[in-house]
């Protein structure tokens, strides 16, 4: 029978052993390809999770017989699949990842401290076995499910009572991964733990081993591990219920202590299997527990129940025996039925009950609490507190003072929360080792290490392309959003982009490093901040955040409209040496303060986004001002997040792709089809990370290419250069013409570094094409401006000279009357005033 799982493949127990020999070889050949991102599990396992909610699943209905095979009663059936649908939900997922190992992709080398060319990361411990528990059905699978989001090659022995609940739970889960790469980190042998010879064989070539068990499984296991191997040990554990004289009457709170001990028939680490009271009178011991008894006898008929083992009775049958014999003694008090027990005893020392709802009710005064617990603190675990909220702050110092390693409320015992440690560490720490490689000044540049090997490709979901003017349809779910910035404005209706705190964290972070990638210096560059603020735009606040994270100086005047010379005087006073802000509010700047900016002659940087400068301006910059180097701070928008950003070889407008974060597709402007290698297309992205709104193969507006050629910078990720906007190229007369033409001719015929605005009317039947110029930047002869226009733009003489379809002109005018966007102050490249605009 093939009941093992390897790879990918079921085989039977013949081929399990012959491939145990090749498990070194194996765990080389997986580790020394790409690393498992994180996202490629959390992708999977949100498609399992479809599958687990709907009852008329074959995957479901596969697992729920497989759980049934395992004796296992149908109401824990159902909290055991619902339990996996939370556990493997994607928010669920990310929480853990980020508060156990610190981000979403914890395996880049990347900077922790962008002053310093160190870099850290989380990476596998290589292989890693687990030795699953047979009272827990979706223990093994979860610690697998940790071994693959920490990276590992994983090797599972599951316990001999399980029905192939385990392999076909994570079978389920590699078949949800396109890429295969969970598969080929999935390795589940069914065997029992008498086969020592394979136990040996299977933990040998182990870098860390995981396993559950009692005293003497856990030395069992760790006799045949070789030195330096990890052991992580999942032993067993003690939790117990502490009550203080304001709850040991409460009829809810003894309720809620009943149902913790029904709950999986106590066989959870957190199961209380002892009640102690805050009491050193015996005579109060005995009384709660005759108490209890009445509350769990009307309790345990309301739960579904397994029946113990003949072992199993045995030692119940045992325990209560001799807790019989000392009622004479008067250590004890024995209430019991046949399906429940609850043995009252004098004595405070800690001590297991047999389970199957049999509890102990002991004294322990709060002064007795360390020296009795803390001789056993190994196996302490969770401590259900019933008290005052004085009494609870108190007692909880208390108790983990003497080794405990949680405290809840009675009732909650069994319950748990996104991210919780577990028997005090955190398991994907404890599956993973930190690494750092220390660097010198030739890496001042690169924020993360990985990018100079190669790009990870995260596969675009199956779902079809959504343009801008459907972005709603991306905001279904808002439950997880929580900022909100103003998007919109120069490409259609403002709207709202819905972010959760976790991805403007992540965002401000990738947005830093592509900062130092463009060149700049936390170290000595001195920065002013002139993005815009207010009426919820993004562009100022993103900065602040991004320079927060670098750790850089910041003066965040934030763009001042018509207070230039006020600016120039805080950028000279404060020795501003670097700037950041649109191109068009920059220039403005620098012209209306202009001989303050070029008799101080320090800004040395600038840094910009929301617009293009020209290679003129550029000039102009640096031969009137003395600025050194000008580039785009990240390509980007409201709606995406960070998507791109440059180096200092990359022309201006070729940018590389945040490849951890974003999947970009180049698709023909007619078809929903990738471009063939040169071609130009319609970029669209998906943004893997996002949880505020989703972001799946969003049309971000903007045209662009690929670029196929390694970068001289030495960085492997994917590289592309931005053509213009979908709203750069109008049909005008009959005719398609291009905003960034008009850009090219202005600059190449008479050097002009202002605003050109484009704005499409009609006068009566007539089309009316307007080119509007800076009238303190362009020639004062509107005419000859007309004619240099018509001469170098082919396509332009056609449709205005030749088929005289459009009335062109020239206008002149004062820099405030170009039409901008309200929030952003940002050029409105192409204004379409037409009645008809079918253009």
């Amino acid at each position: 029978m093939n009941q093992h799982y390897w790879q990918g493949e079921w085989v039977d127990d013949a081929e399990a052993d012959r491939r145990l020999s090749t498990l070194e070889e194996a765990t080389q050949a997986v580790l020394g390809r790409d690393p498992l991102s994180p996202l490629i599990v959390m992708a999977a396992a949100e498609r399992l999770v479809e599958h687990l909610a709907d009852a008329a699943s074959p995957v479901r209905q596969r697992l729920a017989r497989r759980l049934v095979d395992w004796n296992v009663p149908s109401k824990e059936i159902e909290q055991i699949l619902g339990g996996l649908s939370g556990a493997l939900a994607r928010p669920t997922i990310e929480k853990k990842v980020v508060r156990e190992l610190g981000s979403v992709d914890p395996n880049r080398l990347a900077r922790f401290d962008f002053r310093k060319q160190v870099f850290e990361a989380w990476v596998p411990v290589g292989l890693l076995a687990h030795i699953a528990p047979g009272n827990a059905p979706a223990a093994g699978a979860l610690s697998c499910l940790e071994g693959l989001l920490s990276g590992n090659l994983n090797v599972v022995k599951t316990s001999g009572d399980d029905s192939r609940f385990t392999a076909e739970l994570l079978s389920a889960l590699a078949d949800a991964d396109p890429t295969g790469q969970i598969a080929e980190r999935v390795i589940v042998l069914h065997y029992s733990s008498s086969r020592r010879d394979w136990l040996e064989r299977m933990c040998a070539p182990a870098d860390a081993v995981a396993a559950w068990g009692g005293e003497e499984a856990l030395a069992g296991v760790a006799s045949v591990l070789r030195p330096g191997c990890r052991m992580v040990d999942w032993g067993p554990k003690l939790s117990f219920a502490y009550l203080t004289s304001d709850s040991w009457d409460d009829a809810e709170t003894l309720r809620a202590v009943a149902a913790d001990v029904c709950a999986m028939d106590q066989q959870a680490c957190s199961s209380p299997q002892v009640i102690y009271l805050d009491t050193g009178d015996d005579a109060e011991v005995f009384a709660f527990a005759e108490r209890f008894a009445a509350v769990l006898d009307e309790v345990v008929p309301t739960v579904e129940r397994r029946e113990p083992s003949a072992p199993e009775w045995a030692e119940i049958t045992n325990t209560v025996l001799v807790a019989e014999l000392e009622q004479h003694l008067g250590l004890t008090k024995v209430h019991k039925t046949d399906s429940w027990r609850v043995l009252a005893d004098t004595r405070s020392a800690l001590r297991a009950s047999p389970l199957y709802r049999t509890v102990w009710v002991k004294s322990l005064a709060r002064k007795e609490i360390s020296s009795v617990l803390r001789p056993m603190r190994r196996y302490l675990q969770t401590v259900g507190l019933g008290a005052n909220r004085q009494d609870t702050a108190v007692l909880t110092r208390s108790l983990i003072a003497a080794g405990v390693q949680r405290v809840t409320v009675p009732g909650a015992m069994l319950g748990s929360y996104d991210g919780e440690p577990h028997d005090g560490v955190y398991a994907l720490q404890r599956y993973s080792r930190r690494v750092d490689v220390q660097l010198d000044e030739r890496f001042n540049r690169d924020a993360c290490l990985d990018d100079l090997v190669g790009a990870r490709k995260l596969p675009p979901p199956s779902v079809p392309v959504t343009t801008k003017a459907r972005f709603d349809e991306l905001q279904d779910d808002l439950s997880r959003a929580e900022v909100f910035f103003r998007s919109g404005g120069t490409t259609g209706a403002p709207k709202l982009s819905a972010f959760s705190w976790a991805d403007y964290d992540e965002h401000m972070r990738h947005g830093a490093e592509g900062m130092i990638a463009a060149g700049f210096d936390p170290r000595t560059d001195r920065t002013m901040n002139l993005f815009f603020g207010g009426q919820l735009y993004g562009g100022f606040p993103s900065f602040f955040s991004v320079l927060e994270r670098l750790e850089a100086v910041q003066y965040p005047m934030a763009g001042q409209q018509n207070e230039h010379e006020m600016v120039a005087k805080s950028i000279v006073d404060n020795r501003v040496d670097t700037v950041l802000g649109m191109p068009s509010y920059l220039l403005r700047l620098f012209d209306e303060a202009g001989e303050t900016l070029r008799a101080y002659r320090g800004i040395r940087k600038i840094f910009y986004g929301g617009e293009h400068f020209s290679e003129q301006q550029k000039r102009w910059l640096t031969e009137e001002f003395g600025v050194e180097l000008i580039r785009s701070a990240a390509y980007g928008s409201v709606d995406g997040g960070p998507l791109g950003y440059q180096c200092l070889e990359s022309p201006s407008r070729v940018h590389h792709l945040f490849a951890g974060i974003q999947t970009l597709e180049i698709l023909d402007q007619e078809e929903d089809r990738p471009v063939g290698p040169g071609e130009t297309g319609r970029l669209v992205f998906t943004a893997h990370t996002r949880r505020g709104q989703r972001l799946d193969r969003y049309e971000i507006g903007d045209l662009g290419r690929w670029l196929d050629e390694d970068c001289p910078c030495g960085r492997r990720t994917p590289r592309f250069e931005l053509l213009g906007r979908v709203g750069d190229v109008f049909r005008s007369g009959g005719h398609f013409l291009n905003y960034r033409r008009f850009v090219s001719v202005a600059g190449e015929a008479f050097d002009y570094t202002g605003d050109l605005q484009i704005v499409l009317d009609e006068v009566g039947d007539q089309e009316r094409l307007i080119i509007r110029l800076d009238r303190d930047r362009a020639p004062a002869d509107a005419e000859k401006v007309w004619t240099e226009f018509v001469q170098r733009y082919p396509d332009l003489e056609t449709t205005a000279v030749r088929d005289q379809l459009v009335s062109l002109h020239v206008e002149l005018v004062p820099a405030e009357e170009f039409e901008r966007t309200t929030n952003s102050g940002k050029l409105v490249a192409v204004v379409d005033d037409r009645e008809r605009n079918g253009a």
